[in-house]
C-alpha cells in the first residue's frame, strides 16, 4: 500500500508542479500592440482610418507620420482608432506610420501615397501589364508590342491558308 500511496503523491505532485509552470509563465506581449491602417495606399487628399492597441486601451496614444503629422488615437470599443486625411499637397510614395503607447512601447506599419494626376500602371503579370502606355515613360514600347500582334496575327492568316490549300490537293 505504501508503493501505491508514494506513486499517488508523486503523480500529484507533477501534475502541481506542471499547472504551476503553465499557469504561472509570463504572457506574450508581441501581438498586444499594433496599428492597422484600412486603406493602406491611397491617394494624397483622401481619408486614412487607423486601428491600433496598446497593452492598455484606456488611455489615448500618439500616431505619426511624415505622410500627415500627429494624430492622437482614442479608445473605442476596446481598441484605439481615429481617422486622419493625408492632405493634398503629399508627394507620392511610402511614409513609415509610428504608434507611441504611454508606456513607450511602439509598433509600427507603412502607408503608401499615391499621385492622384497620374494614373498607376498595371501589375507586371506577364501581358498588358509589362506593356508601356500613356503615363508610363516607355512610349515606343506599347507601339512594339501592337507590331509584334500584327506579325503574329499575318503568320497565324498565312499558316492557315496554307493548312486549307493541303487539305484540299489530299
Amino acid at each position: 500500500m505504501s508503493v501505491r500511496r508514494s506513486l499517488a503523491a508523486a503523480g500529484v505532485g507533477l501534475t502541481l508542479g506542471v499547472a504551476g509552470v503553465l499557469l504561472g509563465a509570463a504572457p506574450a506581449y508581441a501581438a498586444d500592440v499594433f496599428i492597422e491602417l484600412n486603406p493602406s495606399t491611397v491617394e494624397s487628399g483622401y481619408l486614412v482610418g487607423i486601428r491600433a492597441s496598446c497593452t492598455d486601451n484606456t488611455a489615448p496614444a500618439t500616431v505619426e507620420s511624415e505622410a500627415f503629422g500627429t494624430v492622437e488615437v482614442r479608445p473605442q470599443f476596446d481598441e484605439l482608432t481615429a481617422a486622419v486625411t493625408v492632405p493634398a499637397g503629399t508627394e507620392a510614395g511610402s511614409y513609415r506610420v509610428r504608434l507611441t503607447c504611454p508606456d513607450d512601447r511602439s509598433a509600427s506599419t507603412t502607408l503608401y501615397v499615391l499621385d492622384p494626376n497620374r494614373p498607376s500602371r498595371g501589375p507586371a503579370t506577364g501581358f498588358g501589364g509589362t506593356v508601356g502606355g500613356r503615363g508610363s515613360g516607355d512610349r515606343d514600347s506599347a507601339g512594339l508590342m501592337t507590331g509584334v500582334g500584327v506579325v503574329a496575327l499575318a503568320a497565324a492568316g498565312v499558316l492557315g491558308v496554307i493548312t486549307l490549300r493541303r487539305r484540299r490537293a489530299s
